[in-house]
């Protein structure tokens, strides 16, 4: 689902020594300002997000992909940040066209996603992508019609971003435990055990 190309100096930098629970995280630059409607209908902007730990993802409703895994990774990661209530969790959808409000609650409440805590956020698919591309810097985009099949429609990154208060993106993290041929990805246990870590190390800041 995801041009790995376009993020060799992520990966690199994630891969290196220094991000451990106690090393400082990278500073991977800030999030531009945005302002989205979220399924309950009220809009959020990244104003309200300040003050806030907050875990970004990226999926769309009818993804027969990783989507399915990354809101369950989120949903494992809502119960063991439930303590932490500087702690947010960010889903845009990729495909607002098609995903509304309705859809997305619809789909949130799949994964028992607290309305408070775990936000699902929907706008125009320019600007949704923009935000992606130029602020997360993932890869994300329409499938070309020989390959759009349903719930391939989209090309979007199934990584998890760790932002700061300040709106600051500190670290990439894989969200999903089996890659697209159902291999097991080795990596994923230990960033999810690091980005706990690192979620509240920073809440706690």
């Amino acid at each position: 689902m995801e041009k790995l190309g376009l993020l060799p100096l992520v990966l690199t930098i994630m891969a290196l020594p220094g991000c451990g629970k106690h090393d400082p995280l990278p500073d991977f630059g800030k999030v531009a300002d945005f302002k989205f409607q979220e399924r309950a209908g009220k809009e959020i902007s990244l104003e309200q997000l300040q003050g806030k730990v907050w875990l970004a993802s990226f999926v769309f409703t009818r993804c027969t992909g990783p989507c399915p895994q990354v809101c369950a990774t989120l949903a494992r990661l809502q119960e063991q940040l439930k303590n932490q209530p500087h702690v947010q969790i960010v889903t845009f959808t990729v495909d607002p066209d098609r995903d509304n409000p309705k859809e997305l609650d619809q789909y949130a409440s799949n994964f028992q996603a607290d309305p408070s805590r775990w936000w699902f956020l929907t706008g125009k698919e320019e600007a949704l992508h923009k935000l992606i591309r130029e602020s997360f810097k993932l890869a994300v985009g329409r499938n070309p019609a020989e390959l759009a099949k349903p719930g391939m429609e989209f090309i979007h990154s199934p990584r998890i971003v760790l932002v700061d208060k300040k709106g600051v993106i500190r670290g990439y993290y894989e969200g999903t435990p089996t890659d697209m041929e159902g291999k097991k990805v080795e990596t994923y246990e230990p960033g999810i055990q690091k980005l706990l870590a690192a979620s509240k190390a920073l809440a706690s800041e």
